[in-house]
């Protein structure tokens, strides 16, 4: 018995020894194929790059060796995706990466074989891009940034930096499919805390002008901007503008405040990135989309420019300067 066992063993042992792993069996035989559906472009989301790419070699996977990643920006232009996704599908790529519901909308409408990794997305149930979250079904998964009350936590936020808050202005893409189910959030929170809210439509870059004209006839006490990777896009056009207006603002994307923006409040868009990788190398290696469950985010972050702050002449609270996980001085 016991030499029978080790036999047993040994044979175990040299099997997984010979077995070349999936990273090395790509390497010898097939390449894999990763298209990148980016929103904005690659000078505007180096930080999301980075994270995925290295969320790949955590798995084995280095670009330009064992795996390529082709690359395409919709330069904040949502018309674009369907040529976009049109060329990633005439490729032949084996998997498709998106960033935000048009982009992962438009995919989905483009292939019902080639799998899609949703590395960030609003409501996929509500949006019709799955049909549950822990049972996607179809050809798409990954994650989303849908979070209990996110909105809700934006206002008050911003009501504790402001405590005499009583008209807002939120900038929305009414484009996106996904905005209607957070403007729907901002104005149940907002009417909870006795705020007036004014929302802005902004669609296309050539509407930029016209909002900020109407924000700057409206004098709110304060601005929000329901998350959308166009206005990400253009976050430097809205950053000066608000900054002319010296009006306190809260936005959904760190961006923002490295752009000189005041605060925002939004899940670790990196760590979601990152995470896309762990969809996208179960994919390579067999499993079906509609067999992985999508992820809510478990990483928030809240960020604070403190001179931002002083230009504006709004003192921030130390209990928020407190919870703040980055303060920019």
């Amino acid at each position: 018995m016991i030499a029978k066992a080790f036999i047993i063993v040994a044979a175990f042992t040299l099997s997984v020894l010979i077995t070349p792993s999936a990273s090395q069996a790509q390497h010898r035989g097939h390449v894999p194929r990763v298209g990148y559906l980016g929103t904005s472009s690659a000078s505007l989301e180096p930080e999301l790059v980075k994270a995925f790419r290295e969320g790949l070699r955590e798995h084995g996977y280095v670009e330009g060796e064992n795996i390529v990643i082709e690359y395409r920006w919709a330069e904040g232009n949502y018309q674009r995706f369907p040529d976009l996704v049109a060329d990633l599908v005439k490729l032949k790529v084996d998997l498709i990466l998106t960033a935000g519901t048009p982009g992962a909308l438009a995919a989905k409408r483009a292939t019902q074989t080639i799998p899609i990794v949703m590395a960030v997305t609003g409501d996929a149930v509500a949006t019709g891009l799955v049909s549950s979250l822990a049972r996607p079904g179809g050809n798409l998964t990954g994650l989303t940034t849908m979070a209990p009350d996110l909105e809700g936590k934006r206002l008050q936020i911003l009501r504790e930096l402001l405590p005499k808050l009583m008209t807002l202005v939120a900038l929305v893409n009414t484009s996106n499919p996904f905005t209607a189910i957070q403007s729907e959030q901002t104005k149940i929170s907002a009417k909870a805390l006795g705020i007036h809210l004014q929302p802005i439509d902004l669609q296309r870059p050539e509407d930029l002008k016209d909002a900020f004209a109407r924000v700057a006839r409206q004098h709110p006490d304060a601005i929000t901007m329901v998350a959308d990777r166009f206005l990400l896009a253009h976050r430097t056009q809205i950053v000066d503008f608000v900054a002319k207006t010296r009006v306190p603002a809260m936005y959904p994307y760190r961006d923002f405040v490295v752009a000189g923006g005041l605060m925002s409040y939004a899940p670790s868009y990196e760590d979601l990135f990152r995470r896309s990788a762990t969809y996208v190398d179960k994919i390579l290696r067999g499993a079906k989309p509609s067999d992985l469950p999508i992820e809510q985010p478990t990483k928030f972050e809240f960020l604070v420019n403190l001179k931002t702050a002083k230009t504006l002449g709004v003192p921030i609270p130390p209990a928020l300067l407190l919870r703040a996980d980055h303060v920019f001085e």
